[in-house]
């Protein structure tokens, strides 16, 4: 469903968001790590479904316009633009929320990758 080029990528920013999910576990300030994870999966997911550039612009702007949306899967992108705002201006003290926030983006990042990538 969608090329090598771009299912390359998408897998590797869900395997690499899933590291750093690992290593802010052990990390003395883990919140940088916790948000480029999320940041990381929701990259992924832009590259599953195309060109990642003009789905953030597209997404960043109804974020922005606070626009309602009807189709599922860009009201989904624009929910994940919304955690990962909130989540940027928690405190440093908001670690277990901002990891739990995390989690649930990965997860769903991960399942929309996963449906995507499948070989033909």
């Amino acid at each position: 469903m969608i090329d090598d080029f771009r299912k390359g990528w998408a897998l590797r920013y869900i395997r690499e968001a899933e590291d750093e999910m690992k290593a802010s576990r052990k990390a003395a300030k883990p919140l940088y790590l916790i948000l480029d994870a999320a940041r990381k999966a929701q990259t992924a997911v832009y590259y599953s479904l195309g060109d990642p550039l003009y789905i953030e612009g597209l997404v960043q702007e109804i974020y922005e316009d606070g626009r309602n949306v009807e189709n599922p899967i860009l009201r989904c992108l624009v929910e994940i633009e919304d955690t990962l705002q909130r989540m940027e201006s928690l405190p440093d003290s908001a670690d277990e929320e901002a990891f739990n926030d995390a989690a649930e983006i990965i997860k769903i990042a991960s399942g929309i990758v996963k449906l995507l990538a499948v070989e033909d």
